[in-house]
This record gives C-alpha cells, sequence and structure tokens, in this order.
C-alpha cells in the first residue's frame, strides 16, 4: 500500500497540520478520528488495514487528519462563540487547503468521502451538510450533532448555530436544501452499546430531522453488544464503505 506522510501549512490555525495518505487510485476519503485524536490514530487502531483491502485495489484513497478540538468544540474555559470563531480555523484549514492538496494528490474531481468515529462523526456530517458540491458522502460512526449539549449550555452566538446541525437541519430551505439533497448522502450509524447512550439519542434524532427534510441518508442502528470502540468501527467502516463503492459503481 502506498502511504505517504504531508505536512500541509493552515494560516488560519497557524501552524502546519499532518495528516497521512494511503493509495494510489479511487475516489478520495478523509477520516476525522476522535475528540483530540492525532491524525495516525485511524492507522494505529486498524481503520486503515481494514480497509486494505480497497486501498489496495485502487477503489479509494484515504487522508487522514488529526483535528483542534481540544482548542474549540471542547475547550471549557472558552465561550462557545470563541470555540466556534476557533473552530472556523479548522473549517478553513479543511476546505482552503486540505481539499486542494487531494484535488492535486489524486487528480481526481469526484465528490470527497468523508468518515468520521466518535466526535470526528459530527465534523463529516457537519462539513456535508454545510458543503455537499465538495463533500458528497458522509460516514458517521458514534457520533455527536448536538454542539449545545457537547458544550453544555444553549448558546445564541450565530458561530455555534451555523456548527449545530441540529439546530439548523431543520431550518435548510431554498438553494441550500437544495444543493443538500441533490450532491450528498448521509450514513448515520450507531451502536446500542452501554457507552453509546448519548450518541444512539443524537443519531435517531437527527435522522428524523433529515426525513422530514428530505436529505439522503440512512440510519443503521447496530445490536446492544455493540460499543463506540475501534473493533466495531473497523466492522462498520468495512461494511458501509463498500456499500458506498458498490453504489456509485451501479450508478456509473
Amino acid at each position: 500500500m502506498l502511504r505517504r506522510y504531508q505536512k500541509i501549512y493552515s494560516p488560519a490555525i497557524g501552524r502546519d497540520m499532518e495528516l497521512l495518505a494511503f493509495g494510489h487510485a479511487g475516489r478520495p476519503y478523509i477520516a476525522f478520528t476522535n475528540n483530540g485524536g492525532e491524525f495516525y490514530e485511524f492507522e494505529d487502531n486498524g481503520m486503515v488495514n481494514a480497509l486494505a483491502h480497497l486501498i489496495d485495489d485502487g477503489k479509494m484513497r484515504l487522508y487522514t487528519v488529526g483535528n483542534i478540538d481540544k482548542e474549540t468544540w471542547y475547550h471549557t474555559g472558552l465561550d462557545p462563540h470563541w470555540r466556534g470563531v476557533r473552530h472556523t480555523a479548522y473549517q478553513d484549514f479543511v476546505l482552503n487547503n486540505l481539499v486542494p492538496y487531494i484535488r492535486y494528490d489524486s487528480t481526481s474531481k469526484a465528490g470527497i468521502g468523508l468518515i468520521g468515529v466518535d466526535f470526528g462523526a459530527f465534523h463529516a456530517v457537519n462539513f456535508a451538510l454545510k458543503y455537499p458540491r465538495n463533500f458528497t458522502y458522509a460516514l458517521a460512526m458514534s457520533g455527536r450533532y448536538d454542539i449545545d449539549a457537547v458544550v453544555g449550555r444553549r448558546s445564541e452566538s450565530l458561530e455555534v448555530y451555523y456548527n449545530n446541525p441540529m439546530a439548523y437541519t431543520s431550518n435548510l430551505s431554498g438553494l441550500e436544501l437544495k444543493k443538500v439533497r441533490k450532491h450528498t448522502y448521509i450514513s448515520l450509524v450507531c451502536g446500542q452499546g452501554h457507552w453509546d447512550t448519548t450518541s444512539i439519542d443524537e443519531t435517531q434524532r437527527l435522522a428524523k430531522l433529515f426525513k422530514k427534510a428530505k436529505v439522503k441518508h440512512e440510519c443503521d442502528i447496530w445490536g446492544i453488544d455493540v460499543e463506540p470502540d475501534w473493533y466495531w468501527w473497523q466492522k462498520q467502516v468495512v461494511y458501509h464503505v463498500e456499500k458506498r463503492l458498490e453504489m456509485l459503481e451501479a450508478e456509473a
């Protein structure tokens, strides 16, 4: 498997952001790891190996990145508004640094897929909803989607609102909603294990909002033995990425 380490400077964040790129051909996917996670955690925890057959066969490229969640939504000493402001720096990195690099590296104009676990699922869903022409698929596993609940209180800040899928989805309308319906598909996945109780509640609530807004999606709830951990995420990512690639091949 072709594996490369890359640094990309982010003017908005103010430092280099590290990533790993896997694969030689295929549709590009960005992987967002858990809260506070590093760029290498998908590889260290078996997710890359789980997808190795798809990567080696040239069906997908995978780009694993870190996050700045400890500086944003999980910065408990910061007002929610300023957490949202700092998040816009990460958003800028993804849109204006990471996506252009992926376009150059992969030479692909196809829609980019997003994969997220834990709070990385929030990033996957949020980017897909806000920028559906760039990100045509999001696989979100054991996610959190209510930013008010994450920060511990309701905020009137627009910086929070426009990054809270549980708040803004019901208000999508007009051209913005049309673009979401046309371009993106979202898979919400969650187990019913003991440690997934908050995630399953937010997953099912968001799925109801998607259904009402007619956003293309699926809500896949796994069994009571399924916990939010790397063992189960490996199984879920393989199942859903294979399913998505088969769907795209059938449409081609």
